[in-house]
């Protein structure tokens, strides 16, 4: 089992996007991304370069066309030329033509019997909480597939009996037809390009050597995940028909709302309200960790409305890699609204001995409107 972030979601755009969208959305992530401006922050490096894979396949028309239809599976085996999506690698297709052989079929003269449809591959959207994005999880799904059918082995034959010989291609699995000055070669429309025709269909799956199955799947949710995060499941997709290899499923990852937490890469952010008296003299807070500890967090005097405190490694685990994020405070300072007798006695006595050196951003902004409409 391999995760693998999907493209689209890794430029945050939708599978229809024009090149312009692409380009204009791989800009501004790049940017945020980009190492110079995280400075020593491997999260942020991993995400630039994930950023900039995915722009690489999705600007390419021939590239893009090849993952829309197979994933990252179209690039486990390098194309003939180049790095990246489409580099060296192992295990997928040799080159261009490979790949639109098999999107668009077979043209012109191109022979020989078909190989047996692989199954297709299935997505299913899995929902979590931050929790279980900090933490992992192991947990069960249930969906419906098409399986192999079990009475005629999937070959789509009923037991007992077998194939023939299709006679319309001979057993070629191609038919050819002229057309004009031309000779052109189609798959045989009896057969679909295998070759041979079944003599009686499997009364279970009609002769498609699948049948509709409810299964139940354990999925390991590693730490880390986040929405967009794509794990598979190879050959737990649709079963082939005849007996040929299923495909794949694909479980992509939404993580729900946090009531607390907010998530930016591997970063966690909380914005936090204080009393005025404690920001102007200073005190401690404290936070409750995902990890189950109590983080303390030193609250400096004078600090204002929408300054940001960091913790660092109290973040999100980084995925398949070491270390953690960092968790973000943001103060937010809270104007009492319900205040005693006594209490407001006692602001007015501070108010009274009040210089304006106390808080030197209004003295400051008010002398700036002094000198610019003549005092």
């Amino acid at each position: 089992m391999s995760v693998e972030a999907d493209y689209y979601e890794l430029l945050e755009i939708e599978r229809t996007a024009d090149d312009a969208t692409i380009k204009s959305s791989y800009r501004k992530l790049a940017m945020k991304w980009h190492p110079d401006k995280n400075p020593g922050d491997s999260a942020a490096e991993e995400r630039f370069k994930s950023i900039s894979e995915a722009y690489d396949c999705l600007k390419d028309p021939q590239k893009r066309a090849a993952y829309d239809r197979f994933g990252h599976e179209a690039f486990k085996q390098g194309m003939s030329g180049g790095s990246g999506p489409g580099g060296p690698g192992g295990g997928g297709f040799s080159d261009l033509g490979d790949i639109f052989e098999t999107i668009f079929g077979q043209a012109f003269g191109g022979g020989g019997r078909q190989q047996a449809r692989r199954g297709a591959d299935l997505r299913y959207d899995l929902e979590i909480d931050l929790d279980d994005a900090f933490h992992g999880k192991q947990t069960e799904i249930e969906i419906e597939v098409s399986t192999k059918c079990e009475p005629c082995s999937g070959s789509g034959a009923e037991p007992g009996t077998g194939t023939r010989r299709c006679n319309l291609c001979g057993g070629h699995g191609q038919v050819r037809a002229q057309q004009g000055f031309f000779m052109v070669e189609r798959t045989c429309p009896t057969c679909h390009g295998r070759g041979e025709v079944i003599e009686k269909p499997c009364r279970s799956c009609r002769g498609e050597g699948r049948v509709d199955t409810p299964q139940k799947l354990e999925v390991n949710i590693p730490p880390g995940v986040d929405t967009g995060t794509r794990i598979r499941l190879a050959g737990k997709g649709e079963a082939g028909p005849n007996g040929a290899p299923a495909g794949d499923l694909y479980i992509f990852i939404h993580t729900r709302r946090h009531k607390v937490f907010e998530r930016e890469g591997t970063d966690l952010i909380t914005r936090v309200p204080i009393a005025f008296t404690t920001a102007a003299l200073g005190g401690d807070i404290e936070i409750p960790g995902l990890d189950g500890s109590r983080i303390d967090i030193a609250i400096p005097a004078g600090i204002q409305s929408g300054k940001q405190l960091r913790k660092r490694g109290a973040g999100m685990p980084v995925l398949q890699g070491r270390g953690r994020g960092d968790l973000v405070i943001e103060i937010m300072v809270e104007t009492p609204t319900k205040l005693t007798a006594r209490q407001k006695e006692l602001l007015r006595e501070l108010q009274e001995t009040e210089t304006g050196e106390e808080t030197p951003q209004s003295k400051g902004f008010f002398d700036r409107i002094k000198e610019a409409f003549g005092g």
